[in-house]
């Protein structure tokens, strides 16, 4: 009987969340801003892009003309906050952005 309450007890303790248990912000991706996307110039290289807002997270090897910037913030194990830049080429060249911002960067 002790045996069995022991592993009751075991079980329904594994699924409670135990208060006070500390989570981690978690961040990944690239911190884009508004004033690195304003010095984006029409015809700017591939390479000079990158200098500026940093290597690209997702590539497409098939379409080489988008570039994705993604960056996902997670406060303490709540919501998951997602900004979202694709940037286009003409050949080498910059040509144009689309961007999704969050209103503020949680991370600073």
């Amino acid at each position: 009987m002790q045996k069995l309450t022991a592993l009751i007890l075991t079980l329904f303790l594994t699924g409670c969340v135990f208060p006070g248990v500390y989570k981690i912000n978690v961040q990944q991706g690239n911190i884009v801003t508004d004033e690195e996307l304003a010095q984006l110039a029409a015809g700017m290289p591939r390479s000079q892009v990158h200098a500026l807002l940093g290597t690209p997270l997702m590539l497409n090897p098939v379409d080489l003309s988008r570039e994705y910037y993604v960056y996902t913030f997670q406060r303490a194990g709540g919501e998951i906050k997602e900004q979202r830049i694709i940037v286009y080429y003409e050949g080498d060249e910059y040509a144009s952005y689309e961007a999704q911002l969050l209103e503020e960067t949680p991370a600073y």
